[in-house]
């Protein structure tokens, strides 16, 4: 408890003290700068030097940029290679993906194109009729053992 009145009554000494020195006043135009006052006299020219500074950042990273941009077109044309288009604007278009991980959802119509090629490239293929069916259906013991005396003429049993 005696630390506590001694504190309370050391501290207001030392404000006192750092107020007589000028910490007190920084302090409080950092406050007014917060707040949005900005009514100092350096303030509109500290903004302008900073303006100045990031329009020289800005314009230096753009030359850096074009020099990258210059090899990297050299590098293409010494290799011949094609300049990547980037596709993002094409992929935010798209709203169906949701945030996926994976490829896109196929349409219908790629749908129907893929199982078209694909029993195209089938054997078996779809019959349109019933006596087409009994037919394919008649085949397939004499096709099964057929393959399966190739099979057997091939590997011989020691």
């Amino acid at each position: 408890m005696a630390a506590f009145i001694a504190k309370q009554m050391v501290g207001n000494q030392l404000k006192s003290v750092k107020g007589a020195i000028g910490g007190g006043e920084k302090d409080e135009g950092g406050d007014s700068k917060e707040d949005g006052g900005g009514g100092g006299g350096e303030d509109p020219e500290v903004e302008e030097m900073r303006r100045e500074a990031e329009r020289k950042r800005k314009e230096k990273h753009e030359k850096a940029e074009a020099e990258r941009e210059e090899l990297r077109q050299s590098i293409r044309d010494k290799y011949g290679l094609k300049k990547k288009v980037p596709e993002e604007e094409g992929m935010m278009g798209n709203d169906d993906t949701g945030g996926r991980v994976g490829r896109k959802k196929k349409t219908p119509a790629e749908l129907a194109a893929e199982a078209a090629a694909d029993s195209e490239d089938e054997e078996f293929t779809m019959p349109k009729n019933m006596d087409e069916l009994k037919n394919k259906v008649q085949d397939i013991p004499q096709k099964l053992a057929q393959s399966v005396g190739e099979v057997t003429e091939k590997c011989s049993l020691q």
